[in-house]
């Protein structure tokens, strides 16, 4: 089965707008859009196991906070963790 880089995007785009609430939608929204064209197929594919956690372990994570669950040591997750969000 191929990977279908386009399809990928598409589902990740959706994932990151319409996440439960408002507050990981603006979030995870701005990152994926920031950063979406300009991801490795490998950094894609940690982008969508990273939207693959809930709010609270993502909220929790990118505030530096203890989560519930590990997340791994990868670009992805340190640019999220780095992400300057100035949510207006």
């Amino acid at each position: 089965m191929t990977l279908n880089i386009d399809q990928l995007k598409k589902k990740i785009i959706y994932r990151s707008n319409y996440r439960g609430t408002k507050e990981m939608d603006k979030l995870l929204g701005a990152f994926t859009k920031k950063y979406i064209d300009v991801l490795t197929v490998n950094d894609l594919k940690d982008l969508e196991k990273l939207l693959k956690n809930d709010d609270d372990n993502l909220y929790k994570f990118f505030n530096g906070m203890e989560t519930s669950c590990k997340f791994s040591n990868n670009k992805i997750n340190n640019m999220f963790q780095n992400f300057n969000f100035n949510h207006k």
